[in-house]
C-alpha cells in the first residue's frame, strides 16, 4: 500500500518564508546567463524547435534541489505521477507509482531510473526553476520532471514530441543525440524505444550543464555515475487531442432544442434500412451545432489552465473575512499557489480551467499577478479586484505572503 499524502502537504519547503523569491519569473539577464550568453530572442530565433543547444555551466554551482531520499518520498505519494524504469539482462521493464519505500530497497546497483513528474507543484525551488524559463509563454510551459538514475541507468533511445531543457544536477550523464528522421520504434516493449538510433553528437553533462532539445530530436541519456537530471518540459498537444478536448468542452456549451419526430411515418417494407428522411432530419439537427472564434478562444484558455488529474485544491479551512483579507493583502501582498494556472487574453481571464470576463478596472493588476505570479503589498490592496482575489484566496488558488 502506498503512503497516503494530501496534495497540500509539502515534500520539501525550505524556502517557505520567501515565496516571492521562488514563485516569480526570472529577469531577462538571468535568462541570458541560462542560455550561454544568448538573449532569449536569439535563442528562439536560432534554436527553438530547430536545433539543439548545449550550455556548459548554465547555472554555476547547481547541484540539484532535493536529495535522493526526498525524491523517493515524493514518488510514494498517491497524488504524484512517477515511473520506475529498469533494464536487466537486456530486458526493459516499466512500473508506475505510487511506490512503497520497500520498492527501492531491492533495486540492483545499476541500470535503473526513477522519474517523477510535476515536482514544481510540491517543491518551491522547483517552481522557481521552472520560472527561469519564463521567456517561453506560460501557455507552453508544462512541468518539471526529476529523474534519478543509478550508474548505467536511462530510459533508452527515444524522441519526444515536445521541447525540453535537460539540466544536470548532481552526478554526470552522457547524452547522445541525433537529428535522424527515422523515428520508428521497436515493437512489443513497454517503452517507445527507437528501432534504429544513429547518434551524431556525444556529450557528458555535469552539474549545472544544460541541454536543449527540440521536438522529435532523437536522444539517449545514460548515467555515468549516480545522478539526477531536471527536465523542463513544454506542452504541445496534438491536433487530434486538441480537437477531442474541444468537442468534450463543446458538449457542455451547446443547447439544442427539439427532438426527432416522424408523424408521417409509413409502414416499413425493409425494417433494417435507415430511411433517408431520418438521415436528413438528424443531419439537419447536427448542422445546428455552431461555434465561433470567441468560443474557440474561451475553450483554449480553459484547456491550457485545466489542472492535471492528480491536482486538486483545498479551500481555506478557516479563511479570513473579506475585510480582514483585504487589509492583510494590502499589508503583505499575495502570491499564486504553485499549482494555479492563471492566463489571460484581451477579453478573458482563465484560472484553473475556468473563464472569467476580464475586469476593466483591475485588468492591469490581474495581468501582473499572472505574469509575476504575485502582487506586492500596495498593489494587492489597491489595484486588484478585491472580490476576485478574495474568491481565489478562499478556493486555495492564491495565498497571503
Amino acid at each position: 500500500m502506498s503512503a497516503n499524502f494530501t496534495a497540500t502537504q509539502p515534500i520539501v519547503d525550505r524556502q517557505r518564508a520567501n515565496h516571492g523569491r521562488y514563485n516569480r519569473a526570472m529577469p531577462d539577464a538571468a535568462a541570458r546567463n541560462l542560455l550561454g550568453g544568448l538573449t532569449p530572442a536569439a535563442f528562439l530565433r536560432r534554436h527553438w524547435q530547430k536545433r539543439a543547444l548545449l550550455v556548459r555551466g548554465a547555472i554555476p554551482g547547481f547541484g540539484g534541489l532535493m536529495t535522493r531520499a526526498e525524491l523517493f518520498r515524493l514518488a510514494c505519494r498517491d497524488d504524484v505521477e512517477s515511473r520506475l524504469v529498469l533494464r536487466e539482462r537486456g530486458r526493459w521493464s516499466l512500473a508506475h507509482g505510487p511506490f512503497r519505500a520497500a520498492d527501492f530497497t531491492g533495486l540492483p546497483a545499476r541500470r535503473w531510473t526513477l522519474l517523477v513528474q510535476g515536482v514544481n507543484l510540491y517543491l518551491a525551488a522547483g517552481d522557481a526553476l521552472l520560472r527561469r524559463f519564463a521567456f517561453i509563454p506560460y501557455a507552453r510551459l508544462d512541468d518539471l520532471m526529476v529523474s534519478y538514475a543509478a550508474p548505467g541507468g536511462g530510459v533508452g533511445a527515444h524522441a519526444d514530441s515536445y521541447d525540453v531543457f535537460l539540466l544536470q544536477g548532481d552526478g554526470r550523464r552522457r547524452w547522445r543525440i541525433s537529428r535522424q528522421r527515422d523515428l520508428a520504434v521497436k515493437p512489443g516493449l513497454p517503452l517507445k524505444l527507437l528501432a534504429h538510433f544513429r547518434p551524431d553528437a556525444d556529450w557528458t553533462l555535469g552539474p549545472g550543464d544544460l541541454l536543449y532539445l527540440p521536438p522529435n530530436h532523437a536522444h539517449e541519456g545514460v548515467a555515468v555515475d549516480a545522478c539526477t537530471t531536471y527536465s523542463i518540459g513544454f506542452r504541445a498537444p496534438s491536433a487530434q487531442h486538441l480537437a477531442t478536448a474541444f468537442l468534450d468542452w463543446l458538449r457542455d456549451e451547446i443547447a439544442l432544442d427539439g427532438r426527432y419526430a416522424d408523424p408521417d411515418l409509413r409502414p416499413a417494407r425493409e425494417p433494417a434500412r435507415i430511411g433517408a428522411a431520418m438521415q436528413a432530419q438528424c443531419a439537419a439537427a447536427l448542422d445546428r451545432i455552431r461555434w465561433n472564434r470567441t468560443g474557440a478562444d474561451v475553450f483554449l484558455g480553459c484547456y491550457l489552465t485545466e489542472p492535471k488529474p492528480n491536482v486538486y485544491f483545498a479551500a481555506q479551512a478557516h479563511p479570513l473575512g473579506p475585510r480582514a483579507f483585504a487589509a492583510a493583502a494590502a499589508r503583505c501582498g499575495v502570491h499564486l499557489d504553485a499549482r494555479t494556472q492563471l492566463l489571460y487574453d484581451g477579453r478573458w481571464v482563465f484560472i484553473n480551467g475556468a473563464a472569467i470576463a476580464r475586469p476593466i478596472a483591475g485588468a492591469p493588476a490581474i495581468a501582473r499577478l499572472a505574469n509575476a505570479r504575485g502582487l506586492a503589498s500596495g498593489e494587492a490592496g489597491r489595484a486588484a479586484p478585491a472580490d476576485l482575489l478574495y474568491r481565489w484566496y478562499r478556493d486555495g488558488y492564491l495565498h497571503l505572503d
